[in-house]
């Protein structure tokens, strides 16, 4: 299995910490590092196949989006977010995904539209194979293209940096079958939407899905506890 350094100088691509720092989102986003464990560089680079030096600028991007922890006495961990910090963040995430909707049927063009309907196809294959890793990144792929028609800069790097801190919540409400199903039904009345430039009735949807995403996750997160179910 080629690694990443190799990767990178074999084609053209992003600087190597960037490429890092993506994988280790992806690690963090499907469970393979858990909220609060400790980071060892050693296995780390081992796993990605890099030095320690683009591990170590990747590690400062993931602290300034606030999905790890470093401390100069116990090294860098993953930030576990407690009940509240999910409350309060799922709430903010709905509103910039509604007004990110309400501004994307208005401005969004024919071929945007076509974009996302050809995304949203992949998507109901690779749920129908039950393929939950590649659901979820043409989910958010789906997300983000939303976010980009409402042409907002400012509001785009807002949404990125809250969501940046809930993927791996986001991810795991899918873990129910059920819930899952529910998912695909409100990503194709959203894609509806859309495509009929109606920015009040995408709105509703996108809040109504964020907050079902929030109840997902918190409906086995013990009230008082400061950290995810494991």
């Amino acid at each position: 299995m080629q690694n990443l350094a190799e990767a990178t100088l074999s084609g053209d691509r992003r600087p190597l910490h960037e490429e890092v720092a993506e994988r280790l989102r992806q690690l963090i986003t499907e469970g393979g590092l858990a909220p609060g464990a400790r980071l060892n560089e050693r296995v780390l680079c081992e796993q990605i196949g890099v030095s320690r030096t683009p591990l170590r600028e990747a590690l400062k991007v993931l602290a300034a989006e606030r999905l790890v922890e470093l401390s100069p006495n116990r090294g860098a961990s993953v930030i576990a977010l407690s009940r509240a910090d999910v409350e309060q963040l799922f709430e903010l995430m709905g509103a910039l995904e509604g007004l990110s909707g309400e501004l994307a049927a208005a401005r969004r063009t024919e071929d945007e539209v076509d974009e996302i309907r050809a995304l949203h196809f992949e998507m109901l294959a690779a749920h129908a194979r039950r393929d939950l890793p590649a659901y979820y990144a043409l989910n958010r792929r789906i997300h983000r293209a939303i976010n980009r028609c409402a042409r907002n800069a400012v509001l785009t790097e807002t949404y990125d940096s809250v969501n940046s801190r809930i993927q791996n919540l986001r991810f795991r409400s899918n873990f129910n079958r059920d819930k899952w199903d529910a998912a695909v039904r409100e990503h194709q009345c959203m894609l509806d939407a859309l495509a009929a430039g109606d920015g009040a009735a995408l709105r509703v949807l996108l809040e109504e899905h964020l907050r079902h995403k929030r109840d997902a996750v918190l409906e086995h997160w013990p009230a008082a506890d400061s950290h995810p179910p494991g």
